[in-house]
C-alpha cells in the first residue's frame, strides 16, 4: 500500500516537473518573440501564434487549450483588464455606434455567416448558426495590439474598444440561445429576445452591485496589495455569480469593471495605490494573453488546416461579407442621430474583425451532440489563424495608407508640454494632499511644490502663446487640432450632465431643461471627430 502511494507522488512530481518545463520554455519564447516582433515591427500576437506553431514539436509532451480554463479565468481577467482602463466619459460620446455594432451588428453578422456556410458547405442551420456567431466575435486584444503599433485617432480606438468589449457579450447570449434550440428543439422569437433582454439587463445589474459595493471597500482600504486582491476576486467573482444566476457573466465583469475603474480607484484610491493596481492589470492581461496566443499556435494542427483549407477560405470570406453588411450600412445611419463615421474610419472597423482565443474556446465548448463537432472546430481554428497571421499583418499598412497616422510637429509639441503641466499639477494634488493628512510640515511643503509651480507657469504661459496665435499661421491639420475638441466636448457633457442632475432634483423644470439639452446636442454634433 505504501508502495503505490509513493509510486502515485512520484508520478504526480514528475507531472509537475515536466509542467514546470514547459512552462519556462514558453516564458523563454514569449520573450524572444517580444524581442523580435519588436525588431521587426510585427504584432506581437501574429508573433507568439507563430512561435507556438513552429515549437510545437520541441515541446516535452503536447498541451492545448482548455476551453473551461479560458471561459472561467482568462476571458474574465481580460475583460476586466480592458473596461477598469476604459474610460466611461469617453465611451459615453461613442456608444450609439458601439451599440448598433456590438447589438445589432453581432446579429447581422451571425446570421449571414451561416446563410453563407448552410449554402457553401452544406451545413444544418444549428451548426452554421453557431459557428457564425462564434465567427462574429472581434478579438479586442489582437485589435489593439495592432493599434500599438500605428496610431490612430482616439475616436476610433474608443469605438473598436467598446465594441469588442460588449460583443464578446451578446455573441456568448446568441450562443447560448442557439444552444438551448438544440437542446429543447424549439424557442419562440419572442421567448428568445426575452431571454436575450433577461440575460444582458441580468448581467448588468449583477456587475452594478458587485463594482458598487466594492467602491466602499476600496475607501477602507489603504494597501494597494490587498486592493490588487480584492480586484480579482471581483473579476472572477462577477463572471461566476453571473453563470450561476443564469445571467450574462461577460457582461456582468465588463460593468463590475468599468465601475470599479471610473469610480472605486479613480476616487477612492492613492496615487500610489493606482499605479500598483493598475499595473498590475496590465501585467497580467499581458500574461494571459501571451499564453492564449501561445497555445492557439500549439493547438492548431497544420496538417488539418492544410486539408480543410478551402473551408475555411470560404467560412473567412462569409464572415467578411457578414462584417461587411454589419458595419457599413450601420454606420452610415449613425449620421441620422450622432456625428458621422468618416468612411475611412469603417474600413478600419471592417477590416479590423481580427479572431482570437474566445472563438476557438467556444469551438471547444461545442457539444458532442452538434453533427460535425471536429470538422466545426478544425474550420474556426483555421479561420483564426489566417485572422490573426493575415489582418494582424496587413491591418498596419491599411492604417497607414489610409494615412490615418498623421501626428504633427505641432500635435507633439502641444501634447509634450501638456503632459509636463498634467504631471506637475498631479504631483500638487499629491502634495496638497499629504499637507492636509499632517505628513508634512508646510515648510517642506513650500519647498517641494515650488519647483512643480515653476513647470506648471512655464508650460501654461507656452500653451496659452501656441493657442493665443492667429489661424492663419497653423497648417490645416494644426488648425484642426487647435481647435481642442476633445476638451470641448467634455465641458458640453459635463453641462448635460449638471442639467439632467437638476432635473432630477426637480430644480429645473423640464421644458427649460429639454431645450437646453437640445442646444448642446446640437452643438455636440458640430464638434469634429478627434
Amino acid at each position: 500500500m505504501l508502495a503505490s502511494l509513493n509510486a502515485t507522488g512520484q508520478a504526480h512530481q514528475g507531472k509537475v516537473a515536466e509542467l514546470v518545463t514547459i512552462l519556462i520554455i514558453l516564458l523563454l519564447v514569449a520573450t524572444a518573440v517580444a524581442l523580435l516582433s519588436r525588431r521587426f515591427r510585427v504584432p506581437y500576437v501574429t508573433g507568439l501564434v507563430l512561435a507556438g506553431l513552429a515549437i510545437t514539436e520541441l515541446l516535452p509532451r503536447r498541451i492545448g487549450l482548455d476551453s473551461s480554463l479560458i471561459l472561467n479565468l482568462f476571458l474574465p481577467i481580460l475583460l476586466f483588464e480592458s473596461a477598469i482602463n476604459t474610460d466611461i466619459s469617453r465611451l459615453r460620446s461613442t456608444i450609439k455606434p458601439i451599440v448598433l455594432l456590438a447589438g445589432p451588428g453581432v446579429a447581422i453578422a451571425s446570421g449571414i455567416t451561416a446563410l453563407l456556410l448552410k449554402l457553401g458547405l452544406g451545413l444544418a442551420w444549428i451548426p452554421a448558426l453557431l459557428t457564425g456567431t462564434i465567427l462574429a466575435i472581434t478579438d479586442t486584444v489582437s485589435v489593439i495590439a495592432v493599434f500599438k503599433e500605428v496610431s490612430v485617432p482616439p475616436r476610433l480606438s474608443t469605438i473598436v474598444e467598446g465594441e469588442s468589449l460588449f460583443n464578446d457579450g451578446v455573441a456568448l447570449v446568441l450562443f447560448s440561445l442557439i444552444l438551448k434550440v438544440h437542446s429543447t428543439g424549439s424557442v419562440t422569437f419572442l421567448e428568445g429576445i426575452q431571454d436575450l433582454f433577461v440575460v444582458i439587463v441580468g448581467g448588468t445589474l449583477v456587475g452594478l452591485a458587485l463594482g458598487y459595493l466594492s467602491t466602499g471597500l476600496f475607501v477602507r482600504s489603504e494597501d494597494p496589495l490587498s486592493s490588487i486582491l480584492l480586484t480579482v476576486a471581483i473579476a472572477l467573482g462577477a463572471y461566476q455569480a453571473g453563470e450561476f444566476l443564469s445571467v450574462s457573466g461577460v457582461v456582468a465583469v465588463v460593468v463590475a469593471g468599468l465601475m470599479v475603474g471610473n469610480l472605486g480607484i479613480s476616487r477612492s484610491v492613492s496615487a500610489s495605490s493606482r499605479i500598483t493596481l493598475l499595473s498590475f492589470w496590465d501585467y497580467a492581461g499581458f500574461g494571459v494573453n501571451t499564453f492564449i496566443f501561445l497555445l492557439i499556435g500549439l493547438e492548431i494542427d497544420l496538417i488539418t488546416f492544410w486539408k480543410t483549407l478551402p473551408a475555411v477560405m470560404l467560412a473567412i470570406m462569409a464572415y467578411q461579407v457578414g462584417r461587411f453588411v454589419c458595419v457599413y450600412p450601420l454606420l452610415a445611419a449613425v449620421r441620422l442621430f450622432d456625428r458621422p463615421i468618416p468612411f475611412r474610419w469603417q474600413h478600419v472597423l471592417f477590416f479590423g474583425n481580427i479572431k482570437g482565443s474566445l472563438s476557438m474556446a467556444l469551438a471547444f465548448s461545442l457539444p458532442a451532440t452538434i453533427p460535425g463537432r471536429e470538422e466545426l472546430i478544425a474550420l474556426v481554428f483555421g479561420s483564426v489563424l489566417l485572422s490573426l497571421v493575415g489582418q494582424s499583418l496587413s491591418l498596419p499598412w491599411l492604417v497607414r495608407r489610409l494615412k490615418l497616422t498623421q501626428f504633427s510637429e505641432f500635435r507633439q509639441q502641444t501634447e509634450e508640454l501638456q503632459a509636463q503641466l498634467m504631471t506637475a499639477k498631479a504631483a500638487q494634488d499629491e502634495l496638497d494632499s499629504l499637507l492636509k493628512a499632517g505628513v508634512l510640515p508646510k515648510s517642506v511643503y513650500e519647498e517641494m511644490r515650488s519647483p512643480y509651480q515653476v513647470k506648471v507657469a512655464a508650460s501654461e504661459k507656452a500653451l496659452r502663446d501656441i493657442y493665443n496665435r492667429r489661424p492663419e499661421e497653423f497648417t490645416a491639420t494644426d488648425s484642426d487640432r487647435i481647435k481642442l475638441d476633445a476638451i470641448r466636448r467634455r465641458l458640453l457633457l459635463a453641462e448635460k450632465g449638471a442639467l439632467t442632475d437638476a432635473l432630477r432634483k426637480r430644480i429645473l423644470s423640464e421644458e427649460i431643461v429639454r431645450s437646453r439639452i437640445q442646444t448642446i446636442d446640437e452643438q455636440l454634433l458640430k464638434l469634429e471627430d478627434d
